[in-house]
């Protein structure tokens, strides 16, 4: 069983994960279209699919530094794919994965845990509960970025 506060943290990483259609980041990319995808709003710099390669490999380089060896950076091959994100489903699926490795190291926390220090790929120690905000934090972020280019791209941004 689940120590009380991890719990608490799986449940709102899976919520800014995959939630609600208004706020997490798969229900932002929900109604995303193939033209949407590639399409970089007027005096922008990049498009859902960059946003959505970026929120995948920082998932993984932050699992990476937390849980594994810690010898990634964000230009290591294994961290920055972009094979992975040629389509929609392609990068769901492949956001799914880097989300489920991640929730898999978490639940098997218990809440001491979450206060002793792990390395961030910067190299800092950060408490583990700090480490899980800011990927909880990172998917929320980058959901409204792909919400708000999605609507610029329609014409629709209220």
């Amino acid at each position: 069983m689940e120590s009380p506060a991890v719990s608490q943290i799986l449940y709102l990483l899976d919520r800014a994960f995959d939630g609600t259609e208004w706020h997490s980041l798969l229900g932002n990319l929900k109604p995303v279209t193939p033209d949407d995808w590639l399409w970089v709003p007027p005096g922008g710099r990049r498009s859902i699919r960059d946003i959505v390669q970026h929120v995948g490999s920082g998932k993984f380089l932050y699992h990476h530094h937390a849980f594994d060896t810690a010898t990634l950076h964000w230009t290591d091959p294994l961290v920055d794919r972009w094979d992975v994100v040629e389509t929609i489903p392609l990068a769901i699926d492949w956001l799914r994965d880097t989300h489920n490795r991640l929730r898999q190291s978490i639940a098997t926390l218990d809440d001491a845990d979450l206060l002793l220090p792990r390395p961030n790929f910067r190299g800092q120690l950060k408490e583990t509960r700090w480490l899980i905000a800011t990927m909880i934090e990172h998917d929320l972020y980058h959901a409204g970025e792909i919400n708000h280019t999605r609507c610029l791209h329609h014409q629709d941004d209220e």
